[in-house]
């Protein structure tokens, strides 16, 4: 694990980084990203020193993530609802994104980290959106971790662009009234296609609500809610997430593996029995 050689010797952070389990690490972990303006106003300053100090925070936990040996992380940098806030606020973001996508190119490339976009990002301001799309050429042949910028995005939208991709596509080859739609040909059209699945999904700042974020792909993804808000969310605050993720007993709607199977009580299902006194069985 890379990240190990750049925690010192004695930290607290080395302590915990070695105390994982490295055949439990996720794959895949998802993050929204949330808290910039509160951590601002507490200290009495603008909302754009929140986000300043925001994108300072995704530059330290994209290297400690990549350092970890995690496949894939996506974060939500902007829902497609972030456009109602003030215009000044929302120009500054993409002022913002431009910053960390021209300065930060060397870390990426230097981490091996591949960088794509998911969401509408078409309706980004044009200087924007040429940043990213370049970007995103410069990383294309990079083999290490997979880092998705939830831009413009909105879990809904992105469901509906899939489905409405296999309606065209069955126009095309003529398909469409023998059409039968199912969970893997939904999945291939997912702009997260490539990925897999999250199996940790953090949420800073305390709220209790996922917010239209990869609602297919994180079906049976681990929730983890923390009150740090996310311009405090360090390399600790990750391993400690991932420390929680690891004592979860994941079970994909099976039974625990702890606990013996009972077999149930239920009689025979002969025609003796009836349908009343096998009610009154299962009771």
């Amino acid at each position: 694990m890379k990240l190990l050689d750049k925690l010192p010797i004695d930290s607290k952070e080395r302590r915990l980084a070695l105390s994982l389990d490295q055949s439990k690490i996720p794959a895949h972990i998802a993050i929204i990203m949330d808290g910039n303006g509160r951590w601002a106003k507490q200290r009495g300053l603008p909302r754009f020193a929140g986000h300043r100090a925001g994108v300072q925070r995704v530059r330290d936990i994209v290297e400690a993530c990549s350092d970890l040996g995690i496949q894939a992380l996506t974060l939500y940098a902007f829902s497609a609802e972030n456009w109602k806030r003030p215009r000044a606020e929302v120009d500054m973001l993409w002022r913002l994104l431009r910053f960390y996508l021209r300065n930060d190119l060397a870390d990426l490339m230097r981490n091996d980290v591949r960088l794509q976009s998911i969401g509408r990002v078409e309706a980004l301001p044009p200087r924007a959106y040429e940043e990213l799309r370049s970007t995103e050429r410069a990383t294309s042949r990079n083999k290490g971790m997979r880092l998705n910028l939830a831009i413009n995005y909105s879990a809904r939208n992105e469901m509906v662009d899939a489905i409405n991709t296999i309606l065209d596509e069955a126009r095309i080859d003529g398909n469409l009234s023998r059409l039968v739609v199912d969970e893997k040909m939904v999945s291939r059209r997912l702009q997260t296609a490539g990925s897999p699945e999250p199996d940790l999904l953090i949420r800073t700042s305390g709220e209790m609500r996922i917010s239209n974020f990869l609602l297919w792909q994180i079906a049976y993804a681990e929730l983890y809610v923390t009150d740090t808000l996310w311009p405090d969310f360090d390399t600790m605050q990750l391993l400690y997430a991932v420390q929680d993720f690891q004592k979860r007993e994941r079970r994909f709607g099976g039974l625990s593996n702890s606990l013996p199977d009972p077999e149930p009580q239920i009689p025979a299902l002969t025609e003796e029995v009836g349908d009343e006194e096998l009610e009154l069985s299962l009771r």
